[in-house]
């Protein structure tokens, strides 16, 4: 691997080897049952959590300010890259972006409960989500930084990067109670996911680490408005309901019924 390389791989890994250090802090935890009952944990990180989001996003930021040694380092790499693989293409990294979230409902219908109940986990992803869209389609469509291969002008940020880090964030904070070890393996993925987008000459270095700072950052902020939010809508912080699963016509379904 070259050492331009590397020094993607390093800086994408960074979360984890400080978050492993210095873990979020719940507070004013809710009651976890399954299938009935399910109140949403009242989330307060420490102000350390977003920092690496911060810097992440900073790096990017400073990459569309002219030649300095940020945007040098994308040349350079992208050279790299090409000269040593000018022929490479995967198409991996267009599912694996998915993959940590889709090990949160795996690991759910394997039995194994996450923080909260498939239908907040799935209202957390989906604000997660939005946040994260709505963010980077907005900063694609105002810096128009052309691609590398010169495909379009929607390279800043990586989207694919930014879902995969988003999903990453999602599995470790349903998880981290469980084993820390589910977070280190979605954070795996999204930076392998990160590195292809390099690769396939689809991004540059500061979109895919910036991407990364936006899906982090999105996820964490899930965290702490979802709870908001729910109460917003609904008046309270909780609500009663039954998932029971069915299977019919050769496929699984989940049926849902609850009150308010």
């Amino acid at each position: 691997m070259c050492r331009k390389l590397l020094i993607i791989v390093v800086l994408l890994a960074i979360p984890r080897l400080i978050i492993a250090q210095t873990q979020d802090t719940l507070q004013g935890k809710g009651s976890f049952k399954s299938d009935t009952t399910m109140m949403v944990a009242s989330y307060k990180p420490k102000v350390a959590a977003f920092i690496i989001p911060a810097v992440f996003i900073g790096y990017g930021m400073i990459s569309l300010t002219g030649d300095n040694v940020i945007r040098r380092l994308d040349y350079s790499t992208k050279d790299e890259l090409q000269e040593d693989h000018p022929l490479f293409a995967a198409h991996a990294d267009d599912y694996m972006q998915f993959a940590p979230a889709a090990a949160v409902y795996g690991l759910n219908l394997l039995g194994i409960k996450g923080k909260h109940s498939l239908l907040d986990a799935t209202g957390l992803y989906v604000l997660s989500s939005a946040i994260m869209g709505g963010s980077v389609t907005a900063l694609k469509n105002a810096t128009h930084r052309l691609r590398p291969n010169g495909s379009g002008y929607t390279s800043f940020p990586s989207g694919h990067t930014a879902n995969a880090f988003a999903a990453a964030e999602f599995l470790k904070q349903e998880y981290k109670d469980v084993s820390p070890w589910y977070g280190y393996a979605g954070y795996t993925v999204a930076i392998a996911t990160g590195v292809l987008r390099t690769y396939n000459n689809k991004h540059w270095a500061s979109d895919v680490v910036a991407g990364a700072g936006f899906g982090i950052l999105s996820t964490k902020l899930s965290y702490l408005l979802y709870p908001k939010l729910k109460r917003l809508i609904t008046g309270k912080g909780r609500f009663n309901y039954t998932v029971m699963p069915s299977y019919q016509q050769h496929s699984i379904a989940l049926s849902l019924s609850g009150t308010f």
